[in-house]
């Protein structure tokens, strides 16, 4: 099996019921794509559909200036470039890998084909289109009201939890980049979170130290994003039971 060549499978393939995976896997190849690697530029056609099982791809939407900001990020729960599946080829976002990732990848037109004959794997895109769009929703409304420092510390606890850890690579550059701020804002809010000892951050990473702490100088974003994750999941994850168990055309 494919995903026997990861230490972690990726979270969206494995909720594919088994023959409809089997679709997918011969098409599938293992690859490790390092760190600011742009996988998908905005307004190109896909080409692959990548299916991570570590580390963080960020979705930025590029503004005319040639400015860049954060929408969304992806991990080993999700997947990129599968809308392509439902006849939509062409990106509007800039996807760059922002923590390195080990993804299988499909070629894009093979999907769109396997897609058009499997009502479980066309139900795969549209939940993840669901989870992109709740994701962008939460992430506009906290970049209009919430402050830097709330930001910058949602941030850092959804970055760890792709990493699966308490330690993430970030520079005051990417942060700037990823929060819409002035590198002069980054390095202020840094230095005041560290000064209360929730994190420690010396060049270039960021090491949480007090995770509840962080959290409660976090908005309420990071659990609203969780927490919407998991009510789609779940609805997701009932509907492709539900199709296996009246024997629904796959």
């Amino acid at each position: 099996m494919f995903q026997s060549g990861f230490a972690h499978p990726n979270e969206l393939l494995s909720s594919l019921p088994t023959d409809q995976l089997a679709l997918l896997m011969p098409y599938m190849t293992p690859e490790s794509i390092s760190r600011g690697t742009v996988l998908i530029e905005a307004g190109d056609e896909v080409d692959f559909v990548y299916f991570p099982h570590s580390g963080m791809v960020s979705l930025l939407d590029v503004l005319a200036d040639g400015r860049a900001i954060e929408t969304e990020t992806v991990g080993r729960e999700g997947a990129l470039g599968v809308m392509a599946g439902l006849g939509s080829p062409i990106s509007l976002v800039r996807v760059v890998v922002q923590m390195r990732i080990e993804t299988g990848k499909i070629p894009a037109r093979r999907f769109r084909q396997l897609a058009g004959n499997s009502e479980a794997i066309q139900a795969l895109c549209i939940h993840q289109n669901d989870v992109l769009l709740s994701k962008a929703r939460v992430t506009a409304a906290c970049n209009a009201v919430h402050e830097v420092e709330a930001r910058f510390c949602r941030w850092i606890l959804q970055t760890v939890d792709h990493a699966r850890g308490d330690v993430a690579e970030l520079t005051h550059e990417f942060l700037a980049e990823m929060l819409g701020v002035r590198r002069t804002s980054v390095t202020e809010v840094a230095g005041k979170v560290q000064r209360s000892g929730a994190i420690v951050y010396s060049r270039g990473t960021i090491k949480i130290r007090d995770r509840q702490a962080l959290e409660a100088m976090s908005c309420d974003c990071y659990t609203r994003q969780k927490e919407h994750g998991l009510i789609l999941a779940r609805s997701y994850i009932a509907r492709q039971t539900a199709r296996v168990a009246t024997g629904a055309r796959p």
